[in-house]
């Protein structure tokens, strides 16, 4: 019969957020895959929990990945741990838990610390929605791009950030959403714990003048909900051929119209492309 692959949350800075059933799922399985395994023996030392541990992580899991489920299916039982938090939310530990449900693995979580959940209780930002985008591309096309796709996205946003990309990623949420509410959750659980409930053209200026340090998460306000076009997409549509029709270029006929209408690019321009077919 096949062991249980546990999903064990471990502390994101205070070691008395470690539950007891955490400690005891983690003193009787028969083996710990750590994502640090330097990390995860502090944790286990402080508790008095002596297992063997394995390594896997963002490097390995290709190979530690199987070798884990072969145990597994072999009747031993694991717990996964990562170095804070709870396991496979933006993490490699998601592949394991696929291979072990495509290989009918038990997985069970056990459930603990969550930074981005923390950050977005005491936030004081909308959380009945909300959407978590973990880190950012260190590229700053590529994270812009994200952001440009994000620019519409009405739920709370929840974003993890390393102190030497803050200001970047201030700066360019700012380009790219506009001012709007943003919460800095900074060292969460941890001594020098703080949260600074701001603006985004605030944050960007605070950090200015103040060096970032510690991890941070940050929750950012969603977009205002659109209000709806004063024109139909066939009256948008009529005017885009209109203004075709004078000679101004299909681009720029429809970047007017949806200036003016507020109705969407893509949309417009599909639709007059299909109009004149």
């Amino acid at each position: 019969m096949a062991g249980t692959l546990y999903l064990v949350a471990t502390p994101i800075g205070n070691l008395g957020d470690l539950s007891p059933r955490a400690v005891e799922t983690l003193a009787q399985a028969d083996f710990i895959a750590a994502e640090d395994t330097r990390v995860s023996l502090r944790l286990l030392n402080h508790f008095d929990i002596r297992k063997p541990l394995v390594s896997y992580h963002e490097h390995n899991r290709a190979a530690a990945g199987p070798a884990i489920a072969e145990r597994l299916l072999g009747g031993e039982s694991c717990a996964l741990v990562t170095d804070a938090g709870t396991p496979a939310i933006s993490d490699p530990g998601e592949d394991l838990v696929r291979l072990c449900g495509q290989q009918g693995i038990t997985v069970q979580a056990i459930p603990g610390c969550c930074a981005a959940v923390c950050a977005l209780a005491v936030s004081g930002l909308p959380t009945g929605r909300f959407c978590f985008e973990g880190f950012l591309s260190a590229n700053k096309k590529e994270r812009r791009t994200r952001l440009e796709e994000l620019s519409h996205e009405e739920r709370t946003m929840v974003f993890h950030e390393a102190p030497h990309k803050l200001r970047p990623t201030l700066a360019d949420m700012l380009e790219v959403l506009g001012d709007r509410p943003v919460a800095l959750c900074r060292e969460l659980t941890k001594l020098h714990e703080e949260t600074v409930r701001t603006t985004l053209a605030q944050a960007v200026e605070l950090y200015q003048e103040k060096d970032p340090r510690g991890e941070y998460v940050l929750v950012v306000a969603g977009a205002e909900k659109a209000a709806a076009p004063a024109v139909t997409l066939e009256q948008g549509v009529r005017q885009v051929l209109r203004l075709r029709q004078e000679g101004v270029r299909m681009k720029d006929a429809v970047r007017r119209v949806a200036e003016d209408t507020g109705l969407p690019r893509n949309d417009l321009y599909n639709a007059a492309l299909a109009e004149m077919e």
